[in-house]
């Protein structure tokens, strides 16, 4: 089922949040730190609508003066993992960091988590180091890295630039 990118707003928040709670076990992200990702300048809450609810979600972190942004978090509602919006959302992540004039694109995934590292070296990410104990249960990370380049940014979906604040 196809589904629109846009940017998250004040009135998703509670969708993300449950979104969150079914997904991961540990190392959950708050109500409070959603709200505070949605209103940051230094933030892009993207989320996945299909048929009139969130499917899916990423969040992308930006820091001032760095030429790398960060996909913080990425997940897909239960029963929503095999419909590609991983792979929609990851695009948009994508085109949100060099719409901020980053060249690259880093992340950290379980090392555990083969469906998700699939989908990053599918697309184009490189592992570049492991972090043991990331993860609050003590899991090793993977951190991936991706060079973006502008040409990019136009292909796949649009994503709606208009941002709405609480």
């Amino acid at each position: 089922m196809p589904a629109d990118i846009r940017r998250a707003t004040a009135s998703d928040i509670d969708a993300l949040t449950a979104i969150e709670n079914a997904v991961f076990e540990t190392d959950r992200m708050s109500r409070r730190a959603f709200r505070r990702f949605v209103r940051a300048d230094t933030a892009a809450v993207l989320v996945a609508e299909a048929a009139s609810r969130l499917a899916a979600y990423c969040v992308v972190l930006f820091r001032r003066g760095s030429g790398t942004a960060r996909l913080y978090s990425i997940a897909a509602a239960p029963g929503g993992e095999r419909n590609g919006y991983g792979r929609a959302l990851l695009d948009a992540a994508e085109r949100a960091a060099i719409g901020r004039g980053c060249a690259s694109l880093r992340l950290e995934v379980r090392a555990d988590n083969d469906r998700a590292r699939e989908l990053y070296e599918r697309n184009g990410y490189h592992r570049i180091g492991e972090v043991p104990g990331y993860y609050a249960d003590g899991a090793t990370a993977f951190r991936y890295q991706k060079q973006l380049h502008a040409a990019e940014a136009d292909a796949g979906t649009p994503l709606h630039a208009k941002r709405k604040t609480a």
